[in-house]
C-alpha cells in the first residue's frame, strides 16, 4: 500500500462543479496525482466550524447546501459517499492521544467545502469520507497539530485533505462577481504577493514562518479578513510529517484576484 500525500485545495464556490474553469479542470484531474486510489478520505473543511476539534461519525452523511444565490441545479446535487464510523473512531483516538480533546458528532452532512471538490475528483462517490472540523478561534499551529496527529493515516492509504482557500476576501469578490464593481488591480498585486510568499515558504519547508503567517506574510488582512479559510492548509502541512515537501500543483485566479492555489505535501 502506497503512502498517500496530504493535500490542500482551494474549493471555490459551489459553482465550481458546473463552471468550466482551470480550477474545475484541475479538481477533475486530482486523482491522477495520487499514487493509488485512496482507501478513505478525511476532509478538514473551512465550512465545518466547532469549538475545538470535532469528528463526524455519521455512516451516511446527507447534504448541506450552505450557500445562497447560486443556480438552482446546485441545490439538487447529491454526493452519496458513505461515512466510515470505524475510521472516525480511530481519528478520535489519535486526536485524544495528542491531547486535542476531540468531540464526536453523530450526524452531519457534507458541506460545500467537502462535496463540491469530491464530486469533481471522485465522481463515483465510492470512497468513504470522514469530516473533521476547524476551530476559527484557534491559530495555525493548533491546526498544524491536528494534521500531525493524523499523519500516520497516510501510511494506511487514507487521503488527508484540507479544503479552504489560499485567499478569501469575499468583501472584494462578490461585488465584482455580481458585476457591481470593477476588479481592483491593486488587490490583485497583493494577492500575488501573498500567494507567492506562501509558495516560497512552503517549498522551503520554513515551518516557523508559515505558522507565523499573519505576522510575516504580506497583506494578510487583504487576503483573509477572517482566518477560517486558511486553517485547512496548516492541517495538510502538519499531516505531511517531518521534512515535508510541498508542491504547488495548481495556481489559477478568477476575476484577476481570487486565487485557487492547491498543494500536495509529500
Amino acid at each position: 500500500m502506497a503512502t498517500m500525500p496530504s493535500l490542500f485545495i482551494s474549493h471555490g464556490g459551489p459553482n465550481i462543479v458546473t463552471d468550466d474553469t482551470p480550477a474545475h479542470r484541475y479538481l477533475q484531474s486530482l486523482a491522477t496525482l495520487l499514487p493509488e486510489r485512496p482507501k478513505a478520505i478525511v476532509v478538514v473543511s473551512a465550512h465545518f466550524e466547532t469549538d475545538g476539534v470535532a469528528v463526524v461519525t455519521d455512516p451516511a452523511p446527507g447534504m448541506i447546501y450552505d450557500f445562497g444565490g447560486f443556480a438552482a441545479e446546485l441545490y439538487k446535487m447529491v454526493y452519496p459517499a458513505k461515512g466510515d464510523p470505524a475510521l472516525a473512531e480511530d481519528i478520535l483516538a489519535r486526536l485524544d492521544a495528542a491531547g486535542m480533546a476531540p468531540s464526536r458528532i453523530a450526524r452531519r452532512g457534507y458541506d460545500h467545502g467537502t462535496w463540491t471538490a469530491l464530486m469533481l475528483a471522485f465522481p463515483e462517490a465510492d470512497i468513504p469520507v470522514v469530516q473533521v472540523s476547524i476551530d476559527p478561534g484557534r491559530d495555525a499551529s493548533w491546526h498544524f497539530r491536528i494534521g500531525q496527529a493524523l499523519s500516520g493515516l497516510r501510511d494506511e492509504g487514507v487521503l488527508l485533505v484540507g479544503s479552504g482557500h489560499i485567499t478569501h476576501n469575499l468583501r472584494a469578490f462578490f461585488p465584482v462577481f455580481r458585476g457591481l464593481a470593477p476588479a481592483d488591480p491593486e488587490l490583485a498585486g497583493k494577492v500575488d504577493a501573498f500567494t507567492g510568499w506562501f509558495a516560497e515558504k512552503l517549498e522551503a519547508d520554513d515551518r516557523a514562518a508559515v505558522l507565523d503567517w499573519n505576522r510575516l506574510a504580506p497583506y494578510p488582512a487583504e487576503n483573509h479578513p477572517t482566518d477560517e479559510h486558511l486553517m485547512p492548509i496548516f492541517f495538510a502541512y502538519g499531516a505531511a510529517g517531518e521534512g515535508a515537501r510541498a508542491e504547488r500543483v495548481h495556481a489559477s485566479k478568477e476575476l484577476g484576484f481570487f486565487a485557487f492555489d492547491s498543494y500536495l505535501f509529500h
